[in-house]
């Protein structure tokens, strides 16, 4: 019978995770992700000391996150091309913490009197199997874009938060409710190699 390697690592959070005092992360404002930084900051006592700096893309954020040990990228297990973003910066960027906790509610939203079998839907690309199976997927930057392209007449329906939703003034069409979601939290310092 074969025995299961030992762990190397420690199953205690690194260190890393008190020096940072920003955490970089998707938006515009009404994200999930912007959500559970606020949330991860909480957790630690830190909701009055911790910024969320929010960026187009988490791609975006990385080029621009200053590398002086307080600031993290917070990402989730299903963002498109987060292996990339992982195995493309390990000289200065390394996964410290990872929790659970549902998303907002999902919708299909659409503005108020919009037909009833949408024809184009905005989504990120993460959600957008909830694209109805009719409808064309106009892929944007997140959840919250996707709310502000369809009250803006870019689409006729979209996949996004009830509460981006709500702050644009669509209606839900359908809702596919919370999500349990993985969320990552990834420390980036200069390199010490």
């Amino acid at each position: 019978m074969s025995r299961l390697p030992e762990l190397s690592g420690s199953l205690k959070p690194p260190s890393a995770i008190g020096a940072i005092r920003y955490l970089h992360t998707l938006g515009p404002t009404g994200t999930n992700l912007e959500s559970a930084a606020h949330l991860w900051f909480r957790q630690r006592g830190r909701a009055d000391d911790g910024q969320v700096v929010l960026h187009t893309s988490l791609e975006q954020a990385m080029a621009s996150v200053p590398r002086n040990g307080e600031h993290a990228l917070l990402a989730c297990a299903v963002y498109p091309d987060l292996h990339t973003l992982v195995f493309g910066h390990l000289q200065t960027c390394r996964m410290v913490d990872c929790f659970l906790w549902p998303t907002h509610e999902m919708v299909l939203a659409a503005p108020p009197g919009a037909r009833t079998e949408p024809r184009i839907v905005a989504t990120h690309p993460a959600p957008a199997g909830l694209v109805p199976d009719r409808s064309a997927r106009r892929l944007v930057t997140s959840n919250a874009q996707a709310a502000i392209d369809c009250a803006g007449g870019h689409a006729d329906a979209c996949v996004t938060t009830v509460v981006a939703a709500r702050a644009h003034g669509l209606r839900v069409v359908r809702s596919f409710g919370e999500v349990p979601m993985v969320f990552t939290v990834h420390h980036v310092r200069e390199s010490d190699r």
